[in-house]
């Protein structure tokens, strides 16, 4: 896979609709997902998602193969990202949850049997509201841990820093997040603690 991937990337760098065609067809899913954290919007989501792509294939010359691809491009879609929020600087950050993720939540209810319908909305509405009031770097890096589950090593490739830089940023991150929910949501905090689905993370 490997191989077929990076004789892929040589073709569409060279100019290969179809090959590139085919990357977008391979990580398309991933990147829309990963921009629809950035967006409620659905009109704005593809766009943004289309935008990510227009600039992989100007850039894909660029690509050094000195780390994974998909990682490559989530560098690529968090920029993105980024720029987007800057443009819209009236606009708070919003989360929302894909439907395996609403599942990890139902899985969770009747495993556990502590959650109910109205409590898991509520998770995942302060979710984005509380990840809407952090700093952008400490939201970006929540998406990639929380949401999209990225190694630390990966998250370090997509935001060009050192582990230790990932690290630190995240244990602030959720100092802050979980700080943010104390004080505008005191009396939510035990929920959070009972309930962890992807939707709604634990104030750890």
């Amino acid at each position: 896979m490997r191989t077929d991937e990076d004789d892929l990337i040589a073709q569409a760098a060279a100019g290969d609709h179809g090959a590139f065609g085919t990357l977008v067809d391979l990580h398309g899913a991933r990147i829309h997902r990963l921009m629809s954290r950035f967006t409620r919007d659905p009109g704005e989501l593809e766009d943004l998602t289309q935008e990510v792509f227009v600039k992989v294939f100007r850039k894909l010359g660029t690509f050094q193969r000195d780390s994974a691809f998909y990682t490559w491009l989530y560098r690529i879609a968090v920029n993105t990202a980024t720029d987007y929020l800057s443009r819209q600087r009236r606009r708070r950050l919003h989360l929302v949850e894909t439907d395996a993720e609403l599942e990890a939540v139902r899985t969770h209810e009747r495993t556990a049997g502590s959650a109910t319908p109205l409590l898991e909305e509520e998770v995942r509405r302060v979710t984005r509201e509380v990840l809407g009031t952090l700093p952008e770097k400490y939201r970006t890096i929540l998406i990639l841990r929380e949401f999209e589950d990225l190694s630390y090593t990966d998250m370090a490739s997509v935001l060009q820093c050192s582990m230790g830089t990932v690290e630190s940023r995240l244990f602030r991150a959720r100092q802050r997040f979980k700080e943010a929910l104390e004080r505008q949501y005191p009396d939510l905090v035990p929920q959070f603690a009972a309930v962890k689905p992807r939707g709604g993370m634990s104030p750890r």
